[in-house]
C-alpha cells in the first residue's frame, strides 16, 4: 500500500541522535521500509529549524540510489512540519505513514498525531534503536507539561494560518433580539481540503479535518459572532435530549437550557439544524434532525423537555429550520419512504419510483404543529415574507457542504443559539 516516509531528525539535528537516525536510515533503507517496488514513496526528513541540512550532510542525492523523492524539511514548530507532511498525503489522497523515530520522541510526535491527524491516517512508528537507553531513558508517556506545550504550539500555529475566504452567517428574523443565533455557512476558516474547505464545524474518526482545525474554526467563528469556545456545545448522533445542568447522556442529538450565555448548537451537513427559542420563559433548544432523527421525533422530544423542565408553553415557542438538503435533491428507499408519507403524503414525491424523493423539512413542520407549535412560529421554506435561511444544502456549493453532494469526507455547518444577559458571552 503506497505510503510516505517520515525520517525524524529530532530536536536537534546536530546531535549525535540525529546523525544517528540519518546513519541508519541511509544504512538499513531496504530493512526498514521493505521491497524494492515502493523504494519510489515520498520521504521527508524533519528536523528543528537549528541549521542548514547541507551543513549537516543531509543532501537528496545521498538518496539518489534509493529514493526518487526526498525532501528535507526543518522548521522550529513540529507542528509546521507535520502540517506539511499531512498537506501532501491529502494531496495525494494517501493515509499511510511510516515514521522513523526514537521510542522518546515517538511518544512526543504521538501527541501531535492526536491532535492534527484523525484515526484516517494509519501511522506506523519505526524506531531506530532497539535499545533506548542508547540516547536516554525510555518513559512511558509525556508529562503534563510536555502535554501542554504540544497542544498550546499546535494552537499557535494554527491560529497563524490565513483563512480562506470570509465568514458568512444566515439569522431567521423569526428569533427576537433577547437571543443571539445564526447559521454558519462554508466559508471563512483554515480547512483546505475541497470538500471539507474551509470552516469545517465538525471532526469526525472517518473524515480527514483533525479536532485542532475544527476548533480554531470554532474560534473565528466565535470571535465574529461573540462567543467563547469554551461556552459552546454541540449535540452529536442519537435520540436523547441534553438538559445543561443535568448529568449529559452519552449521546444526544438536542440540547436545551435557560442558562445566559450557553452557547448550544446542532451540526448539518443535509440534516437540519432546528433552532427553538421561547421568549416567555427565556429557553432555548437546538435538535439535530437528519431523516432517521425526524422519524424518531429528535423535534417532539426537544420541545417536549423545554416544557417539561423548564416550563415552556408550545404556543410561545419559535422554531427554525436552518440549510438542509431539499426535496430536490433527497431520495430515500421506499420502506422509508412510506414512514414519512404516513406523517404526509406531500413528504413523498415520486412515491411511485424505486428512491422517492422526501422533504424532511415538511416532515419536521407537521410534527411540530402537531405538538402545538403556531404554524406561524415556524421558519422554514415554506414561508416567503422574510428572507429564507432553509437553503438547499446540496444545491448550493459555494455557500453548504453536503454530504449528499459531496460523498463521505464532508464537511459541516451549524446552527448555533444563545440567551443574551446584556453583556458579553
Amino acid at each position: 500500500m503506497a505510503k510516505v516516509i517520515v525520517v525524524d531528525l529530532g530536536s536537534d539535528p546536530s546531535s549525535e541522535y540525529s546523525k544517528a537516525c540519518f546513519e541508519a536510515f541511509t544504512g538499513k533503507i531496504s530493512m526498514i521500509l521493505g521491497q524494492a517496488d515502493e523504494m519510489h514513496e515520498p520521504v521527508y526528513l524533519i528536523g528543528c529549524l537549528q541549521q542548514s541540512s547541507s551543513a549537516l550532510g543531509i543532501t537528496p542525492e545521498k538518496f539518489v540510489s534509493l529514493r526518487k523523492q526526498i525532501r528535507v524539511l526543518l522548521d522550529s514548530s513540529v507542528s509546521a512540519l507535520l502540517y506539511t507532511i499531512k498537506r501532501e498525503l491529502d494531496s495525494l489522497d494517501l493515509s499511510n505513514i511510516v515514521v522513523i523515530t526514537s521510542h522518546n520522541r515517538m511518544i512526543i510526535l504521538q501527541k501531535y498525531q492526536e491532535l492534527l491527524f484523525t484515526p484516517v491516517y494509519l501511522f506506523e512508528y519505526v524506531t531506530v534503536f532497539e535499545d533506548p537507553s542508547t540516547f536516554g531513558s525510555a518513559r512511558p508517556n509525556l508529562t503534563s507539561r510536555e502535554i501542554t506545550d504540544v497542544t498550546e504550539e499546535v494552537g499557535t500555529f494554527l491560529r497563524q494560518l490565513p483563512a480562506v475566504g470570509e465568514i458568512t452567517v444566515l439569522k431567521s428574523s423569526l428569533v427576537p433580539d433577547c437571543f443571539s443565533h445564526g447559521f454558519s455557512t462554508r466559508m471563512g476558516g483554515i480547512s483546505y481540503i475541497s470538500t471539507l474547505s474551509s470552516l469545517n464545524l465538525f471532526s469526525s474518526s472517518r473524515r480527514r479535518d483533525p479536532k485542532a482545525v475544527v476548533n480554531e474554526n470554532i474560534r473565528r467563528l466565535g470571535l465574529q459572532m461573540g462567543f467563547q469556545p469554551h461556552q459552546f456545545h454541540l449535540t452529536n448522533h442519537a435520540s436523547d435530549v441534553w438538559v445543561i445542568g443535568e448529568e449529559a447522556p452519552e449521546s444526544y442529538d438536542g440540547i436545551v437550557t435557560n442558562q445566559v450565555n450557553v452557547v448550544i448548537a446542532a451540526p448539518g451537513a443535509d440534516c437540519m439544524p432546528l433552532l427553538f427559542t421561547d421568549p416567555v420563559e427565556k429557553v432555548i433548544g437546538v435538535a439535530h434532525a437528519g431523516w432517521k432523527g425526524t422519524l424518531m421525533g429528535i423535534a417532539k422530544a426537544t420541545v417536549n423537555a423545554m416544557v417539561s423542565r423548564f416550563g415552556s408553553k408550545t404556543e410561545n415557542i419559535l422554531a427554525v429550520i436552518g440549510p438542509s438538503v431539499g426535496s430536490c435533491c433527497f431520495k430515500l428507499d421506499q420502506e422509508s419512504a412510506k414512514e414519512f408519507h404516513s406523517i404526509h403524503p406531500h413528504c413523498v414525491r415520486k412515491d411511485e419510483t424505486p428512491k422517492p424523493f422526501i422533504n424532511i423539512r415538511l416532515a419536521t413542520r407537521v410534527l411540530l404543529e402537531r405538538e402545538g407549535l403556531v404554524s406561524e412560529h415556524i421558519h422554514d421554506d415554506t414561508v416567503t415574507d422574510i428572507p429564507s435561511v432553509t437553503l438547499c444544502t446540496s444545491c448550493h456549493s459555494d455557500m453548504f457542504f453536503s454530504h449528499v453532494r459531496d460523498g463521505t469526507n464532508f464537511g459541516t455547518q451549524i446552527g448555533f443559539l444563545w440567551i443574551k444577559d446584556g453583556g458579553k458571552v
